[in-house]
């Protein structure tokens, strides 16, 4: 049997909608940066950027292998753990009927997923003592989305260096699910925090309840009774949502 790779991915948007990018980056048997690509988006959305950054690497990943992928997006987890099922069921409409946002993306990853072997795992981002995969990915994503320029080893520059983190917040941790879809699953990161979401450097906190009734988010996606959900101007919805890298 192949070797288990350990990778992070991730997405940013300096505008949310504004420029964007994507990034991944996969390490060696003892959890070091090993390679890396990162790319831009031009204008587009967090969420795009954490999916396209997850279809990236499931791309560079061979058919056949065995991926822990580390994550700070619950969006983009649940996106392909817990909501694809209901979704292809409901004809890829969402529990309000709307038609899923990101529907491309969602089902190449989908495809991607049918050929590997791939256990999610949640990380908190922009913690000091957080994944440092995730947190180059992260970085990367951000000069990806401000440069608009590829860059990344797996592009053949070899003594490109691997970026470096340069913001290390204290992350808050608010109680959310997740859970296995099709043999993928979905667990939190070994510091015991559950998904949560984004919080970057100066970020305002929003506060959190548990959801009492199924309903919608401004992105289109539903959400459960007992899911974590925020206020987003006028609505409730997904911690992710909204909120800027």
């Amino acid at each position: 049997m192949s070797e288990r790779i350990i990778a992070a991915c991730d997405g940013a948007a300096k505008g949310n909608p504004g420029p964007a990018g994507w990034a991944w980056v996969i390490g060696d048997a003892q959890g070091r940066p090993e390679r890396w690509e990162a790319g831009p988006l031009g204008r587009a959305t967090n969420n795009v950027g954490e999916l396209t950054a997850l279809q990236r690497l499931l791309e560079a990943v061979e058919p056949g292998r065995t991926v822990e992928v580390r994550m700070d997006s619950q969006y983009a987890m649940k996106a392909v753990t817990q909501w694809l099922p209901g979704w292809k069921r409901n004809g890829w409409k969402t529990a309000a009927g709307k038609p899923v946002a990101n529907r491309e993306l969602v089902e190449a990853i989908d495809a991607l997923l049918e050929e590997r072997d791939v256990e999610f795992r949640y990380v908190p981002a922009h913690r000091e003592d957080g994944d440092h995969l995730n947190a180059i990915a992260d970085q990367a994503a951000g000069d990806a989305a401000l440069s608009q320029e590829p860059a990344g080893t797996a592009l053949g520059h070899t003594t490109v260096p691997v970026p470096s983190p340069t913001r290390s917040t204290p992350a808050r941790s608010t109680p959310a699910r997740s859970a296995p879809t099709r043999g993928r699953s979905a667990r939190q990161g070994d510091s015991g925090s559950t998904p949560s979401a984004k919080a970057g450097g100066g970020a305002r906190t929003r506060a959190s309840v548990k959801a009492k009734f199924p309903g919608s988010c401004p992105c289109g996606k539903p959400y459960a009774a007992g899911d974590t959900i925020v206020k987003l101007a006028s609505r409730w919805g997904h911690p992710d949502c909204g909120a800027e890298d």
